[in-house]
């Protein structure tokens, strides 16, 4: 953990430093970045929810799922977050919000078909685990820069206007430097940060079983919803994969995933969950 906050501090130290060189518009979507990561952490819960069709519902409505929330929020000291349910049959589940006070977990009809009991448990704990950590805010910071590296890259060449706020005779090669250093940063960026979401998603599993105390059943679980999932065409999967970093699955389609995906192999997290579960057992 710690090194990847490093490489990520010096992949971000960097990118200040080359745009130090060329202000004018690239400065602008520094601004409109920032703008847009607070955006995220004001209202991310509410856009995550509208994108997968999800619906806060009451305890009246489904009253085990409230209660299975409310009983794992006591047991991880954190405030009941709002309990939200998505009419799709794909088995998944995420957590979103900024904190405490505004976090949602949102279950899917697919996931309530699919698993149930201690099997469940696992997963809704596994989803306030992130809420208990703050994992919204973690990622959104660390993937800003990552934004505005992106933006950069794409509209580098609207913003070559003959070096813009590089000024003279050297804005052009200044221009250069820029977009040359956002590209790296970007790629570079990018796949440091699914190399944290990979971290946060162990962690958050290590934190459903502190909750728990467990390890068997989130295994059992994980194996159970990735079974249904295989069954998925990719297609479908794509048209999930904008949302894919916040589920308790991955869902992007393709063979990389295993190196480049948000999530680690589903093989892997079973693999730790149960090594944990020897652990416990000898202790």
């Amino acid at each position: 953990m710690a090194g990847v906050v490093v490489l990520l501090a010096a992949l971000y130290v960097g990118f200040a430093a080359a745009l130090a060189q060329y202000f004018g518009e690239v400065a602008a979507v520094a601004v409109a970045v920032g703008a847009l990561s607070v955006g995220q952490l004001l209202y991310g819960h509410e856009v995550a929810l509208r994108s997968v069709g999800g619906e806060v519902v009451s305890e009246s409505e489904y009253p085990d799922l409230h209660a299975r929330v409310g009983r794992l929020a006591q047991q991880a000291g954190v405030r009941k977050p709002d309990v939200a349910v998505a009419d799709e049959p794909m088995p998944n589940a995420f957590a979103a919000g900024r904190s405490e006070s505004t976090a949602v977990v949102c279950v899917t009809t697919g996931l309530l078909d699919t698993v149930d009991g201690a099997e469940l448990d696992g997963v809704l704990a596994h989803e306030l685990a992130h809420v208990q950590h703050r994992d919204v805010v973690v990622m959104t910071l660390a993937s800003a820069v990552s934004m505005a590296a992106f933006w950069v890259v794409r509209w580098g060449w609207i913003f070559d206007d003959g070096g813009g706020g590089g000024g003279g005779e050297n804005g052009q090669p200044q221009f250069l430097v820029a977009f040359a250093a956002s590209l790296v940063v970007w790629v570079a960026s990018s796949l440091v940060i699914r190399l944290l979401s990979r971290y946060r998603e162990y962690a958050a599993d290590r934190g459903a079983v502190a909750i728990t105390g467990e390890p068997a059943a989130l295994a059992t679980a994980l194996a159970a919803i990735d079974g249904r999932m295989e069954r998925v065409p990719d297609d479908d999967l794509r048209e999930h994969e904008g949302t894919s970093a916040l589920m308790f699955c991955g869902v992007e389609a393709g063979k990389l995933t295993r190196w480049f995906g948000t999530h680690p192999a589903v093989d892997e997290r079973i693999e730790r969950l149960r090594a944990l579960e020897a652990e416990m057992a000898s202790a």
